[in-house]
């Protein structure tokens, strides 16, 4: 599993598709969740705005397993 840093309190659905290479633009998020499953915390979400928080999961399959973790230092990365 990866640790996907942010620097916000929170991050969209569709931005962690897009941090993560899932898609190349924010306008594909629709598309991509129709068209494949994407679990936040062992459920699946459809929701390209549902906020993710500091501890959530996210499982793109083909893609990764990703650990949402809230970075006080302002440095955003994918470890």
């Amino acid at each position: 599993m990866e640790k996907l840093m942010i620097e916000t309190e929170f991050v969209t659905l569709g931005q962690v598709l897009k941090m993560t290479n899932a898609i190349s633009s924010g306008g594909m998020a629709k598309w991509f969740l129709e068209e494949n499953a994407v679990y936040l915390n062992g459920e699946e979400e459809r929701r390209r705005g549902k906020k993710l928080y500091d501890g959530d999961l996210v499982n793109i399959p083909g893609v990764g397993r990703f650990k949402i973790v809230s970075d006080a230092s302002g440095q955003a990365d994918v470890y």
